[in-house]
């Protein structure tokens, strides 16, 4: 091979070399770029989390003040030598801001359960016992809603390594839930709400009901926090309820029918070996 061409493919190659050198080394800034923005951004969002949480707290603060003094003013307007008519008329309004303050407490402390820290103090337990337990506790709205409420569980034990009163919150939430979507059905049609625990190596549990179901734009908003198609409701309940699932390490699925109900199901992780109980936190901004 001629001497000028060994000495242009040198120089292709040198060239080659260096482009890939620069290259990589663009790629490994951009790299290191989109892990900063990306470290600045997490920090951004807790830095917002924990002003929101702040001001939510600051808020309901003065809220439970306006609540306990429009109440003692309710009671105060029953003893003034007024007009029934006239007493009427503020006993109302003051009652519409009792009910508003009341609305608006709710709407902040739903956030604070949202957007704040989950903290886990895992033991292993028998999840049997605890559905039982909610049931029992929940029966009475239930029937107050004309809903039939049973537990469905195993004949054998199920255990799962679990915060209990967390997972009673999250499991509430769906109870709630669906005695209200149960309010909605037509009268004379089943008003049935099961809890059913499923045995196995990865222990789950479903709560089922037999309401109008979703439709296809609400089941694919159903976790979208402040999205709801009750009045009055918050829309945080089954995204607050997924996150205390999705920080056990478990997840939160549903399968909903329209005209036929709901089922949303709840996975958690197996239960541990024993040992003392170990705690799990979760920033609000993971």
């Amino acid at each position: 091979m001629p001497d000028g061409a060994i000495i242009t493919l040198a120089a292709i190659a040198v060239i080659a070399l260096a482009a890939s050198i620069v290259v990589a080394a663009r790629a490994r800034n951009r790299s290191a770029r989109v892990r900063t923005e990306t470290a600045e951004l997490r920090a951004r969002v807790a830095e917002i989390a924990a002003m929101a949480g702040g001001l939510a707290h600051e808020i309901k603060n003065p809220l439970s003040t306006i609540g306990l003094n429009a109440q003692l003013l309710d009671e105060a307007v029953a003893d003034l030598p007024i007009d029934e008519q006239e007493r009427g008329r503020i006993t109302r309004r003051l009652g519409t801001l009792t009910r508003e303050t009341e609305r608006l407490k709710g709407i902040l402390e739903d956030f604070l359960e949202y957007a704040g820290e989950i903290r886990l103090h895992r033991a292993t337990a028998p999840l049997a016992p605890i559905i039982d337990e909610l049931c029992d506790f929940f029966l009475p709205e239930a029937e107050k809603r004309g809903v039939r409420l049973r537990p469905d569980l195993p004949p054998v034990p199920v255990h799962a390594s679990i915060d209990a009163p967390l997972l009673k919150q999250a499991i509430l939430n769906l109870l709630i839930n669906a005695s209200q979507a149960l309010e909605t059905v037509e009268p004379g049609a089943p008003r049935e709400l099961i809890v059913r625990l499923n045995p196995g190596p990865t222990p789950s549990l479903s709560v089922i009901d037999t309401g109008p179901g979703m439709t296809d734009e609400q089941a694919a908003r159903a976790f979208e926090p402040y999205f709801t198609t009750k009045s009055g409701g918050t829309g945080l309940g089954l995204p607050t309820t997924r996150r205390i699932i999705e920080a056990h390490g478990g997840t939160l699925t549903f399968n909903s029918q329209p005209g036929k109900g709901t089922a949303f199901t709840i996975t958690l992780p197996a239960a541990q070996p024993a040992g003392p109980n170990t705690d799990d936190r979760q920033a609000a901004t993971e």
